[in-house]
């Protein structure tokens, strides 16, 4: 499929006809290089969401190094849901750097915009031991086409499964714990987070509703436009339950449960910079992770899985 680049301020369809990963493909293609900026800021986890990022990287990064520890000088990585590719090129970068000789990157996004993105980026990377592809592709779709472990580290992170049809996230669950033959890295936005219309930050909006009875986010933009798109939010236990029957679940935590909420807002707080606020937040994160009470309230909740016993 050709990439398509399509602006932020583009006029998007009415999505009510559209099929549900239709519709979704021309929210995140109309956010263009606007979500990557959104979602990623400088890439070096200065952003707004930059405490889960740091707490993601580490999973991933601790993945990697579990791998390399076991000798291996090959691997390959399946990012489902890839966007502009930001994740799947730190972790490739980072594979290299810990030895790996012979590393394959694989990322898929249902957003030919995002992809165009993620092609772009991975110009820069030419190391000739880093293979990359990206391609448009359905999350399901090309989940059946991989093979039983045909990869070492799998990841699906923040948004992608909220966007999944609830009636296919138990086929999803089981084809990406099939795929993987060693880390299961997934995230997704709870029921008790703060807002988000994925796309951009909240400040871009001036109406919006989480139908929870049809999983369906409704939004009007300040510019006057209509987004809809389907849209689950998830309890921990319903994403533990989700994965259970087919892996090994090493980990499930909430990340940014305080950090969000105590974000301050440029239009409003004076710049300053509170080390120790950051390190009594850093402490609540962690001693609340796997609280009941808390983890359910957390930005996302993380899971990571490995291959059953």
């Amino acid at each position: 499929m050709a990439t398509r680049h399509i602006a932020f301020d583009a006029p998007i369809p009415d999505p009510d006809p559209l099929p549900g990963g239709t519709e979704i493909a021309l929210a995140y293609d109309a956010a263009g290089i606007d979500y990557r900026d959104y979602a990623d800021g400088d890439g070096d986890f200065s952003g707004r969401y930059g405490f889960a990022d740091r707490e993601l990287w580490q999973r991933i990064d601790k993945a990697l190094i579990e791998l390399r520890a076991q000798g291996r000088h090959a691997i390959r990585i399946l990012d489902l849901g890839c966007g502009p590719g930001t994740w799947l090129l730190r972790t490739v970068t980072r594979a290299r750097a810990l030895g790996f000789t012979a590393i394959e990157g694989h990322g898929i996004d249902i957003s030919p915009a995002m992809i165009g993105l993620a092609r772009q980026a991975a110009t820069d990377v030419t190391d000739p031991r880093i293979g990359l592809t990206f391609a448009v592709g359905d999350i399901l779709e090309t989940l059946e086409q991989e093979g039983r472990h045909a990869c070492d580290l799998a990841l699906c992170l923040y948004g992608v499964l909220n966007h999944v049809a609830p009636a296919r996230l138990p086929a999803v669950a089981r084809a990406l714990a099939r795929v993987t033959d060693g880390a299961l890295i997934a995230t997704v936005r709870s029921t008790g987070s703060l807002p988000s219309i994925f796309i951009s930050g909240m400040e871009k909006v001036r109406h919006f509703h989480q139908d929870h009875a049809h999983d369906r986010l409704e939004i009007d933009l300040v510019d006057g436009r209509h987004l809809e798109f389907g849209l689950h939010l998830f309890s921990a236990r319903e994403f533990r339950a989700l994965f259970a029957p087919h892996c090994a679940i090493r980990e499930i935590a909430g990340i940014d449960v305080f950090h969000s909420r105590f974000r301050t807002e440029s239009d409003w707080n004076p710049a300053t910079e509170d080390l120790a606020l950051e390190a009594s937040l850093a402490r609540l994160e962690h001693f609340c992770a796997s609280d009941p009470t808390f983890i359910d309230r957390a930005a996302h909740i993380l899971l990571v899985g490995g291959a059953s016993d």
